[in-house]
């Protein structure tokens, strides 16, 4: 007994010593990542939203897929309540009293697209362990392979929008999520959602393009006269027309939360309204892989446990041995 007293004393204090010299060391803050020039995204103008769902219908076609049966007409329409990983796009609505006035709060609603956001310095990314979600450098798409996912669902539990889905009915198991038709991308193609919005709601393009033309909106006076590109901001023929500015709320949602946003919006209710939650400037996977970096950083920590446990182990042992021998 007093060996093993002596060897926790021991332990505890070289832990303690390891522990101190690892936080008397600096931690090296990780920051968020940067945003890539070439990065590509979407704008969402819920002002412009008419809920007409096409965006849904033709990601579907796009992406090959089924039918989501997950309504009181199940079985007659495809009409999804949420994004599932058979849903990568939904359009919902915000409704308050009457819901008589478009873009209002009070006796009013508004439509808001959920997909997946790509996030600058995704959650989603730092959390798979086996590489399963990726960030292209260049375009910043998140991707996602099949093929390297083991269905832990850390992806799922990461996302701070909600977005990954686990397919319960999969024998595999697999995530469905928005990869912002990253398959039409080599044809001269781009995001189906945006190519069939009949109003420019979804807009696709550079971030940085849509950024300029999202600040652009926000320096309007409500109730004037501009023109709404729709498609490719980017790229295309002009398919621009000519509506009225609504009174929006004076922020671009994604352009600085958790370090930025590759799909954006704009809206004239405030975004909690939208379902899109309140977030600081600092992405949570530079925060937590900061965390770790500090916590297991050299090994030291692991290594005492590691060594402690092994002791215990090896000690028991032996005297799972003397006291067999001893009944015998």
């Amino acid at each position: 007994m007093n060996a093993r007293r002596d060897f926790f004393r021991k332990t505890l204090a070289g832990a303690a010593v390891a522990t101190g010299a690892t936080a008397s060391a600096p931690v090296q803050a990780r920051d968020n990542l940067q945003l890539s020039p070439d990065a590509l995204g979407l704008l969402f103008d819920s002002t412009l939203c008419v809920g007409c769902k096409a965006c849904v219908a033709a990601c579907k076609s796009a992406n090959n897929l089924p039918p989501d049966y997950n309504t009181p007409a199940h079985g007659l329409w495809d009409v999804p309540l949420d994004t599932t990983a058979k849903t990568f796009n939904v359009i919902k609505v915000f409704q308050n009293g009457k819901a008589e006035h478009k873009d209002r709060v009070e006796d009013g609603y508004a439509f808001s697209k959920k997909s997946c956001l790509h996030c600058v310095d995704p959650s989603c990314v730092s959390a798979c362990p086996v590489s399963a979600m990726t960030k292209d450098p260049k375009t910043g798409i998140v991707g996602y392979d099949p093929d390297a996912c083991i269905g832990c669902r850390y992806c799922v539990a990461a996302c701070p929008f909600e977005v990954p889905k686990f397919d319960y009915d999969s024998p595999r198991g697999q995530i469905g999520k928005c990869e912002l038709c990253r398959h039409r991308i080599p044809d001269g193609q781009f995001a189906a959602c945006a190519e069939v919005c009949p109003t420019g709601a979804t807009l696709y393009g550079k971030v940085a393009d849509l950024k300029v033309e999202a600040k652009r909106r926000l320096s309007l006076k409500a109730g004037d006269m501009t023109r709404y590109p729709r498609g490719d901001l980017s790229n295309g023929p002009d398919r621009s027309w000519e509506g009225p500015v609504a009174p929006y709320v004076q922020h671009l949602y994604g352009d600085k939360e958790l370090g930025g946003t590759q799909m954006m919006y704009l809206s004239a209710v405030p975004f909690h309204n939208l379902g899109m939650p309140t977030l600081p400037e600092r992405s949570y996977a530079a925060k937590s892989e900061s965390l770790q970096h500090g916590l297991y950083g050299g090994l030291v920590l692991p290594i005492a446990l590691f060594g402690a446990m092994t002791w215990v182990a090896r000690r028991n042992s032996k005297n799972d041995e003397h006291g067999d021998g001893g009944e015998q």
